[in-house]
């Protein structure tokens, strides 16, 4: 038997916004970065607790927080969660983590009016929230109930954001419409978008390029391809190389196992090994460019030998009331607006 949110979740004291998902790669980080530059334009000081990403030592990792680039590198933090940590701080922001979520749930009380929980991991919220804003991805119709603890999430949610659905077609994104009213029949739904763009596009016009994008959204996500691809094609690159050409064995057995993976290359980075492994594919290939897909700037902490350009990708509403209004709604409720 494995312990449900009513068993598990924490019970804070200052008022809490929660975001999850029924999938990884739905969209969750982008969703609460535009809901904590929000709360930060109405005056509030939110803080922001992370998902836990326990790959290093437990022991030390007990409470985390990241007010700075030199704490992530203090902490040894990996891609994974320098994807995540980066946005918030690069936005003056400060993130707790850990492995003692009463410990990091009380000193993040001592510094925040208001705390935003950015899920990851197909989890649900640690803390009880008192707006749970859920995604399902436009993109990937079907999986509404398939997945645990997505459907618990979704039957939970106070608010569901259909994601990607300037990248999907009306099918899709009634299909998904339709699945989570099955399931949550009285929640309000909202569409949003993803739109992507690529700084100094026109230098990848016409060139061979190798894609990077972020690693989870294509593994244990599910998906073929992210932003680095879409931004790749809508650029218009000449071509971009399948990754598989030059892998390493490690990248090799790791294409082996999701075969799915489209011509991307997943990053990967839980260790200096497969951090070398990535760069060594990205040397062996035969790209003039790299085009990086992934959440935080992977240029920064891995030597490329040719030039590369970031992708970016950040959250807008679709519909009118869209997050915002349904935001500002719930602060009022709070008393917080």
């Amino acid at each position: 038997m494995l312990a449900g949110p009513g068993q598990t979740m924490l019970r804070a004291n200052r008022p809490v916004i929660a975001v999850s998902a029924i999938r990884t790669g739905c969209g969750k980080s982008q969703t609460a970065r535009f809901i904590f530059n929000e709360l930060r334009a109405r005056g509030l000081n939110p803080a922001v607790l992370r998902h836990p990403m326990p790959y290093g030592d437990l022991a030390r990792q007990k409470l985390q927080r990241f007010a700075n680039l030199d704490d992530l590198a203090a902490a040894d933090c990996t891609h994974e969660e320098r994807e995540e940590y980066e946005p918030y701080i690069a936005a003056g922001g400060v993130v707790f983590a850990g492995v003692d979520y009463a410990a990091i749930l009380e000193a993040a009380e001592r510094e925040a009016d208001i705390l935003l929980w950015d899920g990851g991991n197909n989890d649900f919220p640690f803390l009880v929230p008192d707006f749970h804003v859920v995604l399902a991805d436009a993109l990937r119709p079907g999986q509404a109930a398939s997945y645990y603890p997505g459907e618990t999430n979704l039957r939970m949610a106070d608010l569901v954001l259909v994601s990607k659905a300037d990248a999907a077609g009306d099918a899709q994104t009634r299909a998904v419409i339709a699945e989570i009213r099955a399931l949550n029949p009285d929640v309000p739904i909202r569409r949003t978008g993803s739109p992507v763009t690529l700084e100094h596009a026109a230098l990848a016009a016409g060139k061979r390029v190798i894609v990077v994008e972020d690693g989870p959204t294509l593994t244990h996500g599910g998906m073929a391809t992210g932003a680095g691809f879409a931004a790749a094609k809508s650029a218009g690159v000449a071509e971009i190389i399948d990754p598989r050409q030059s892998a390493t064995p490690e990248i090799a057995a790791l294409f082996a196992q999701y075969p799915h993976i489209g011509p991307v290359l997943p990053a990967v980075g839980y260790n200096p090994a497969q951090r070398a492994a990535l760069a060594a594919t990205i040397a062996r290939s035969d790209a003039a460019l790299v085009i990086i897909g992934t959440p935080f700037d992977l240029a920064r902490i891995i030597p490329f030998d040719k030039p590369a350009l970031r992708a970016r990708y950040e959250l807008s509403d679709m519909d009118s009331p869209g997050l915002a209004a349904a935001l500002d709604d719930r602060l009022r409720e709070l008393g917080l607006s």
